[in-house]
């Protein structure tokens, strides 16, 4: 693994800002940590230009090296997954590679794939993904195990398995169902059906779309969402994640236990008061974490 600095500062839309430090990279994935107005966001970038970020025996090596950093730096207040490579976000399964795989090594491979998705979605930090262009197949199981997901005007999505005489095999049966439903799940994965952001967005596959059609806008757009989770209290927040999380697979009682089990690890933290001393004194609060 390779290790670069590089500084720079840009101005964003919101007139602040940002300085980042690309910290830590290999070929197909980096992780870059924001510094200045930004700190405690950090991008996580797929970059398999010649594969379109087709999920390949590698890629999901690097991915689960580096979400095993991400899992336990308390720093991280918020993660953006994007790609880097332009009008993709990541293409699905490497087919071609597949093809010379034994149905071993097959089995082996969605089973090490699998587990990556589920460390993703398994991390504390709120996750944002970022759809600049095409997110089709795997590549949106991927986007799926985030807990937000921002669609540009250029974003195409869908789960096309079907076509290929297979089924989404990394979740997309489950997750996009227990997102929008059932019934709406069986018509895109039947018909195998491709859409775009627009479409997205009104049946609640994205949470957001972003206004404008640039490359990057959706990448854009993820940061300013990541922006607006930074000044909360970082415990309180994975603390509502957990229990959220838990929202849609017990009744309703249970998930009530839960909150409360969640509740009750930020009563004794010092964030928790200084969010009363700011709220007494009418100033804005600095969380550490703590």
């Amino acid at each position: 693994m390779s290790v670069t600095m590089a500084m720079r500062a840009s101005a964003q839309r919101t007139g602040r800002i940002s300085v980042r430090a690309l910290s830590t990279s290999t070929q197909e994935v980096s992780v870059e940590r924001h510094t200045g107005n930004d700190l405690g966001i950090l991008t996580l970038s797929l970059n398999r230009p010649h594969a379109k970020n087709a999920l390949s025996r590698s890629l999901v090596h690097s991915m689960r090296g580096a979400l095993s950093s991400i899992r336990s730096d308390s720093t991280v207040r918020a993660l953006v997954l994007r790609s880097s490579v332009p009008r993709v976000f990541c293409a699905g399964a490497d087919l071609k590679e597949r093809a010379l795989m034994t149905p071993s090594e097959v089995e082996q491979f969605l089973y090490d794939m699998k587990l990556m998705f589920r460390e993703l979605e398994a991390l504390p930090q709120p996750t944002i993904a970022a759809l600049d262009g095409a997110a089709l197949g795997g590549g949106l199981e991927l986007s799926l195990c985030c807990d937000l997901r921002v669609a540009g005007q250029s974003a195409l999505l869908g789960l096309p398995e079907t076509s290929l005489a297979i089924i989404p095999g990394a979740g997309g049966t489950q997750r996009l169902a227990r997102l929008v439903g059932p019934s709406r799940t069986k018509a895109l994965v039947f018909t195998a059906r491709k859409f775009g952001a627009a479409e997205a967005l009104r049946m609640g596959v994205v949470t957001d779309m972003a206004e404008g059609a640039g490359e990057d806008a959706a990448y854009e757009r993820a940061m300013e969402w990541a922006r607006e989770i930074l000044p909360n209290g970082p415990v309180a927040v994975r603390m509502a994640k957990r229990a959220i999380d838990h929202a849609g697979s017990v009744d309703l009682a249970t998930g009530l236990d839960i909150e409360q089990l969640c509740y009750a690890q930020v009563i004794p933290t010092q964030d928790r008061l200084e969010g009363l001393r700011a709220f007494k004194e009418k100033r804005k609060p600095n969380y550490t974490g703590h």
